[in-house]
C-alpha cells in the first residue's frame, strides 16, 4: 500500500471537497420541513398502533381475570 504524505492528503481532501454540490438554502429548508412532517406522521402512526395493541392486551387480560 502506498503511503500518502500529510500535505498530499490535505490536497486530496480539498480537491474532493471542491467536487461536492451543496444544496441551496431553499432545498435545505424544504428537506428539513419534510423530515419534520414525516417524523410527526410516523410518531402518530406508531402511537396509534401502540394504543391499539394496549387495548387488545387489556381486553384479553380482563377475559382471564
Amino acid at each position: 500500500m502506498a503511503k500518502t504524505s500529510p500535505g498530499e492528503f490535505i490536497q486530496q481532501v480539498k480537491a474532493e471537497t471542491a467536487k461536492v454540490v451543496w444544496p441551496s438554502r431553499k432545498e435545505t429548508i424544504m428537506t428539513t420541513v419534510m423530515v419534520g412532517i414525516m417524523t410527526m406522521v410516523l410518531g402518530l402512526f406508531f402511537f396509534g398502533i401502540d394504543q391499539l395493541f394496549s387495548r387488545i392486551v387489556q381486553m384479553l387480560l380482563s377475559l382471564l381475570g
